[in-house]
């Protein structure tokens, strides 16, 4: 058996790490990425395979369980069928421009451009480059409204820090 490499031994400690503050400052410190802005908040415990194939800029938030699909292994299947021609591993770049928030459990493919001032809803599946100024949600992600829009919502939203409020105004909505 192989000895684990140096960058597969800096994944496993990243996955380890619960503080994601210091998982944060680690992978700025080690440029695990291409590059890593300023103001960028990664909360996902696992990196890419490749992430010297992700470039990130400024003030970019990342949940929990983004996925970044930055190559496949159907070469795999298709040089075992045909052992004569080998087909190499398609691998493709992703760069996410500066004021960037995607959610949860979102997936991002490879050759995508997530322009500035972009919302990707949880669990949307970006599959085309994402337009500067909008907000986009779904399977595959489609653009819902513009960024100002959405902004403008949030400043009109309910808001609150009391537990039993939130619950009350909960409630309410739901009559």
């Amino acid at each position: 058996m192989k000895p684990w490499t140096k960058n597969q031994l800096r994944r496993l400690r990243i996955a380890l790490m619960i503080n994601s503050d210091k998982r944060n400052k680690y992978i700025k410190k080690h440029n695990i990425f291409k590059e890593m802005g300023e103001n960028v908040f990664f909360q996902p415990r696992f990196i890419p395979s490749d992430p010297k194939l992700i470039k990130i800029h400024n003030n970019v938030i990342i949940t929990s369980n983004v996925t970044f699909v930055t190559h496949d292994v159907f070469d795999l299947g298709i040089n075992y069928m045909y052992p004569d021609k080998k087909v190499p591993t398609l691998m493709k770049p992703i760069e996410i421009m500066d004021n960037v928030f995607i959610g949860c459990n979102s997936t991002i493919l490879g050759g995508i451009t997530i322009g500035n001032n972009v919302v990707v809803a949880a669990g949307s599946v970006v599959t085309k480059d994402v337009p500067p100024n909008s907000v986009v949600a779904g399977n595959p992600a489609k653009v819902i409204e513009s960024f100002d829009d959405y902004i403008n919502k949030r400043y009109g939203s309910y808001h609150s820090y009391d537990i039993d409020d939130l619950w009350k105004h909960f409630y309410e909505n739901k009559k």
